[in-house]
């Protein structure tokens, strides 16, 4: 499985997956249809599968148009979702298997950033191969969503279960927030080494106008706080150790900076 990322709107991406051995493609979060149709149209694929991570329209937006153009595609989201996501078709729920071509995707029940929210991870074909987390607005490179439905123990619960894959899992998340969420991090951890070479990193790559997307867990796990609130620096930071104290701590620190 391949991997194509789409800029768009101010800071959104969307990800088209495809094989080149097929004619049959799948998108995640499609936040506008225009730029999925062109490259559709640009390599002759048809659309099959859109799958929606959650409901907000900067993820949805392009569901209806694209589906005006490839009616027998597959809408999927969330079964809290039902209703809020255009043209949905099918429910998931934990545990749930979506195949994409080849590759078959395990779901992720994450709530926090709203009440539906779910990932698709792509376990690895080989075991030295990294696996593929689309995580839409829960997990960002740097960060992690706020939380408009959710609340702090949901968001802890489902960062911890993407904390629990592996440090080699890619996270394809939805937006190019990175360098804010890392000045930010500075703040709060500002003896971490690592994330100050991340920085200065991120901060070249963007200044270049390169994309930070994807990440990789180990760096997540490393100079993310929102994936470090047991860490004793976190925990200092929030003075709470605590888990879900020093998550909602961290996280309005966040929302204010």
């Amino acid at each position: 499985m391949q991997i194509h990322r789409i800029p768009v709107l101010s800071d959104n991406y969307i990800f088209v997956l495809y094989d080149d051995t097929q004619p049959a493609v799948a998108v995640v979060d499609p936040a506008e249809a225009n730029p999925v149709l062109r490259w559709l149209d640009d390599h002759n694929v048809t659309l099959t599968a859109i799958l929606n991570t959650h409901h907000h329209g900067d993820h949805v937006g392009g569901n209806r148009q694209l589906l005006q153009r490839f009616p027998n595609a597959v809408v999927y989201g969330g079964a809290e979702d039902w209703g809020r996501i255009p043209g949905q078709q099918v429910s998931l729920v934990e545990g749930d298997r979506v195949t994409v071509g080849d590759r078959t995707a395990q779901v992720y029940f994450v709530p926090g950033h709203t009440r539906g929210h779910i990932a698709y991870y792509f376990p690895p074909v080989q075991a030295a191969e990294p696996g593929e987390l689309f995580c839409g607005d829960t997990l960002f490179a740097g960060g992690c969503g706020r939380l408009f439905e959710g609340t702090p123990t949901q968001m802890v619960d489902s960062l911890g279960k993407l904390r629990s894959l592996p440090d080699n899992t890619r996270i394809w998340c939805a937006h190019e927030y990175t360098l804010k969420n890392l000045k930010f991090a500075l703040t709060v951890d500002n003896d971490n080494q690592q994330l100050h070479q991340r920085f200065d990193t991120v901060k070249a790559a963007r200044q270049a106008n390169q994309a930070t997307v994807p990440s990789q867990l180990a760096i997540e796990k490393q100079t993310n706080p929102f994936l470090r609130w047991d860490q004793p620096a976190l925990q200092q930071a929030t003075g709470h150790t605590d888990p879900i104290r020093a998550f909602r701590k961290l996280r309005g620190m966040k929302d204010l900076f």
